[in-house]
């Protein structure tokens, strides 16, 4: 692995685990906490959530992520070989897949299906409580999941490269 590839990967393991810890928060407690208030009190916090997300420092490194990872999973497929090249691109691929992939599929279009209801109608309440706190939450453990994985894999494999700590 390059020099500045190797120092890359570091931040990509720190990112990996930022980005999950925010997930981890809403699969933890902000779904839960959004869920049990009255009205559609749940339903018009997670609007203005979504809209707010759009900031540049998560969105920098969930993109961002998505870009490294895609570079770390070819790199390592075709300029390394063996268990650590195995490792990093499985890093990179879980995080394509079980993160990104995730919510582009799953999450992002329940999100603009919130975004379109009307919070006077009943029917934005039946969709909120029996469709998006369950299903969206559900997809957002899997990326918290997979952050987290991504984040462990690339870990040992740095790990495997670093030279060994004086006795």
């Amino acid at each position: 692995m390059s020099p500045l590839l190797f120092y890359f990967a570091h931040i990509a393991v720190l990112a990996y685990a930022l980005v999950g810890g925010v997930f981890l928060a809403f699969s933890d407690f902000i779904m839960r906490a959004l869920s049990v208030t009255s009205g559609h009190g749940g339903a018009e916090a997670m609007q203005a959530i979504n809209r707010e997300v759009f900031r540049w420092v998560f969105m920098t490194l969930f993109l961002g992520l998505a870009a490294v990872s895609l570079a770390l999973a070819v790199y390592s497929g075709f300029w390394m070989n063996g268990p650590v090249a195995t490792l990093a691109a499985a890093a990179g691929l879980v995080y394509l897949v079980g993160c990104f992939g995730v919510t582009v599929v799953f999450n992002v279009p329940m999100n603009e299906a919130l975004a379109g209801m009307d919070l006077s109608q009943e029917a934005t309440r039946t969709y909120w409580s029996g469709t998006y706190v369950p299903r969206w939450t559900f997809w957002n453990t899997v990326r918290t999941i997979a952050c987290g994985v991504a984040a462990a894999l690339l870990l040992v494999a740095l790990t495997s490269l670093s030279p060994a700590w004086p006795a």
